[in-house]
C-alpha cells in the first residue's frame, strides 16, 4: 500500500480539510498517518481509525513565556530530527502539510529527504508556516480563490474540502426570501464573536415590521452573551434560538435565506458548496487580515456583501439584510453566485493531485 503522511496543526482549520483528504485517500486504498504535535493529536478525534497518528515534538511562539519561546526552535529541530529518521525508515510516497506550527516537523523532513510534497493553504493568504514552505515543495493547492502568494509561486485552486455533512447538501435548493418564515444564520465562528452578537439582534430589530416579522433567527455567541442576547431577541419579538454551538450547521446553512458570519476559511467553503447569500465581517485580528482575503472571492463574484469590522454597525447591516431579503430576485442571483463559486470536490481535486506527486507526473492545472 502506497503510504500517504499527512502534516497538520491543531485547529479545525488546518485539520477538517485534512481529514477530508485522509478519508479520500484511505478510499484510494493508501495507507495514511497524521503527523502532528501532542495538541494537534487531541483535535485528531473525527479522523478515521485506520489513520495512525505519529505525535512530533513542535512548538509556537505565540504562547507561553520568555523561556518557552527560546525554546521554541530546540522543539521543533527535534521533531524535524525525529521525523526524518521515521521518513527513512517508512519511506513515505508523498507528504501534504497543511500548515500550523505541528506541520513544521514532518514538512521539513520530506524536504531534506526530497519526498515527493506539497502544501495545501486554506486561507487567501498564506500562514506563515506554508509561506516558509511554499518555494521548498513541488505544489501549493490554494482553498481560497484568489490567493496571495510570494512572488515566483503558482497555486492550484482545488477548494477547501468540506465535511460529509456538507458535501451532502452541496447545491440544496434554495428557497428565495418572500412573505414566510424567512430563517438567517449568524456564526461568529470561534474567536470574535461578540461584535455580532452587540450588531445584530439591534440591527435585526431596526428592519421594517414586514420583514421583521417573518424572520427567524438562529445565533451562534458565546456563552457569555447567551443571556443578553437572547433578551435582546424576545424583547424585539424576534422569534430566535441562541445556541454557543449548533452542531448541525450543514441543515441549518441549507435552510438559511440569508447567512451573517465571520469568513474563516471553512465557513466559506460550507457557504459556497450549498450555496447561500451572505453578509461577510472579515475578524479584524486575523493574522494577515486573512479573512478579509477569504471573503474577497465571494464578494467580487457578486455572492456576498462584506463588511469591514470598522464599518459594522446597526444602521449599515440593516440596510444590507433589507437589500437582501426585501429582493428575491437578487437573493437567488447570489445563492447561485455563491454555487458557482463552490468547489464541492475540492477532496478528490487535492487526492487526485497527490496521486500525481506521488507517481512523478506534473500536477495539471485546475
Amino acid at each position: 500500500m502506497p503510504l500517504l503522511i499527512i502534516a497538520a496543526g491543531g485547529t479545525g482549520g488546518h485539520m477538517f480539510p485534512a481529514q477530508s483528504l485522509a478519508e479520500q485517500m484511505l478510499a484510494r486504498g493508501w495507507q495514511v498517518k497524521l503527523a502532528t504535535d501532542p495538541r494537534g493529536a487531541r483535535y485528531a478525534g473525527g479522523f478515521p481509525d485506520a489513520v495512525e497518528i505519529e505525535e512530533l515534538s513542535s512548538a509556537t511562539f505565540a504562547r507561553g513565556g520568555l523561556l518557552a519561546k527560546l525554546a521554541v526552535p530546540l522543539r521543533i529541530a527535534a521533531g524535524a530530527i525525529g521525523a526524518t529518521f521515521r521518513m527513512m525508515k517508512e519511506k513515505p510516497d508523498a507528504v501534504v502539510g497543511f500548515g500550523g506550527y505541528p506541520a513544521i516537523p514532518a514538512t521539513a523532513a520530506a524536504t531534506l529527504l526530497r519526498i515527493p510534497r506539497m502544501i495545501h493553504e486554506q486561507n487567501g493568504i498564506l500562514g506563515k508556516v506554508n509561506r516558509v514552505f511554499a518555494p521548498r515543495v513541488d505544489a501549493v493547492a490554494c482553498g481560497t480563490w484568489p490567493t496571495d502568494l510570494p512572488e515566483g509561486i503558482e497555486g492550484i485552486y482545488t477548494g477547501n474540502p468540506v465535511r460529509s455533512a456538507v458535501y451532502a447538501r452541496a447545491g440544496a435548493p434554495y428557497i428565495p426570501p418572500g412573505d414566510y418564515p424567512m430563517s438567517v444564520l449568524v456564526m461568529g465562528g470561534s474567536q470574535g464573536a461578540r461584535i455580532l452578537s452587540d450588531v445584530v439582534p439591534e440591527a435585526l430589530a431596526s428592519l421594517p415590521e414586514k420583514l421583521r416579522g417573518f424572520i427567524r433567527v438562529s445565533h451562534q455567541a458565546r456563552p457569555e452573551d447567551l443571556d443578553r442576547v437572547v433578551a435582546f431577541y424576545a424583547e424585539a419579538g424576534i422569534h430566535a434560538e441562541v445556541k454557543s454551538f449548533f452542531d448541525d450547521v450543514p441543515d441549518r446553512l441549507s435552510e438559511a435565506q440569508l447567512v451573517i458570519t465571520r469568513s474563516g476559511a471553512s465557513t466559506v467553503a460550507d457557504i459556497s458548496v450549498i450555496g447561500r447569500p451572505s453578509i461577510l465581517v472579515p475578524f479584524a485580528a486575523a493574522a494577515g487580515d486573512h479573512q478579509t482575503a477569504n471573503a474577497r472571492g465571494l464578494a467580487e463574484a457578486g455572492a456576498a456583501i462584506m463588511i469591514p469590522e470598522s464599518k459594522l454597525d446597526a444602521a449599515t447591516l440593516a440596510g444590507q439584510v433589507a437589500l437582501v431579503l426585501d429582493n428575491p430576485q437578487g437573493a437567488v442571483q447570489m445563492a447561485h453566485a455563491a454555487l458557482a463559486h463552490g468547489k464541492p470536490d475540492a477532496a478528490t481535486e487535492l487526492a487526485d493531485m497527490v496521486e500525481h506527486l506521488a507517481a512523478g507526473n506534473a500536477i495539471p492545472a485546475h
